[in-house]
């Protein structure tokens, strides 16, 4: 799993529209937000790439609130908190990365990123 690496001077890109995709055409393995049927490699590309731009935006986004709830499971004021190891276990992470993640997600809920920068807020 890579490590979080927040941009946090960098402002959000606004993803692409992801369209959901009909049940008939999700099941076709060669089928894929209908790439395939696009013909001129200039419209291609410009698609692939919105879509590239998406998915990575959305990721950058999950991986935020992945953290954000790391550090409210590892929070101690909780009577019910998760160990390290135990965020590691439900996330499939090691427990390294679940520390460095419950970090991650404490200084989003503090309004910083690690360098200590102001962060935008990750709700």
């Amino acid at each position: 799993m890579a490590e979080p690496s927040p941009r946090r001077n960098e402002p959000r890109l606004r993803p692409a529209p992801l369209l959901f995709e009909p049940a008939e055409a999700a099941a076709d393995p060669e089928h894929f937000f209908d790439l395939e049927s696009i013909d001129d490699p200039r419209a291609l590309l410009t698609r692939a790439t919105d879509l590239t731009q998406a998915f990575r935006a959305a990721a950058d986004r999950a991986m935020e609130f992945q953290a954000v709830a790391a550090a409210q499971l590892a929070d101690p004021r909780r009577f019910d908190r998760l160990t390290a190891a135990d965020i590691a276990e439900r996330a499939e992470w090691t427990e390294d990365y679940a520390k460095k993640m419950v970090e991650f997600g404490r200084d989003l809920l503090r309004g910083t990123d690690p360098e200590g920068r102001r962060a935008v807020d990750p709700h």
